[in-house]
C-alpha cells in the first residue's frame, strides 16, 4: 500500500509517517521506484505508535521498544517486556498525577467554602 492509503488507514498523517520512517520506528520501509510501499505489518506498527501517543507515549520513549533495526520491520517484533515496563512507568507517573490533583482539589474546595462562608456572612 501507498503511503496516501496507510495514512488514511490510520487516521495518520503522512508527514508523521515519514517521520517515523525518519526516526527507525518502522525499519526500512520497501521501495518501488520513488515510492514507499508499506506492508500490513506497517500497518500495524503506525497504529501501535498511534495508540501508544494518544496514550501519552513520546516517540523517544518508543524508539528503544519498537528495536528499531536495519531490515524490514517484518523480521523484528517489538520489545513486549520492555513496552509492559514502559506502561508500568507511565502508570506511576499517572497515579501521581491523580493524588496531587487530589489534593490540589481538596485545597481549592477548602478556599471556596472559605470565601461563600465569608460572603455569607457579610
Amino acid at each position: 500500500m501507498l503511503i496516501g492509503a496507510l495514512a488514511e488507514a490510520t487516521g495518520c498523517s503522512p508527514k508523521a509517517i515519514r517521520l517515523y520512517e525518519e526516526l527507525g520506528l518502522l525499519g526500512i520501509v520497501k521501495r518501488q521506484g520513488k515510492y514507499r510501499i508499506y506492508t500490513e505489518r506497517d500497518l500495524e506498527r503506525v497504529k501501535l505508535i498511534r495508540q501508544s501517543q494518544q496514550l501519552g507515549f513520546r516517540l523517544a520513549e518508543l524508539k528503544p521498544i519498537l528495536k528499531p533495526t536495519h531490515k524490514p520491520i517484518s523480521d523484528s517484533e517489538p520489545d513486549w517486556l520492555g513496552m509492559a515496563k514502559q506502561i508500568h512507568h507511565k502508570r506511576t507517573l499517572l497515579q501521581e498525577q491523580m493524588r496531587a490533583l487530589q489534593i490540589q482539589d481538596q485545597e481549592l474546595i477548602q478556599i471556596e467554602t472559605e470565601i461563600l462562608e465569608c460572603l455569607a456572612r457579610q
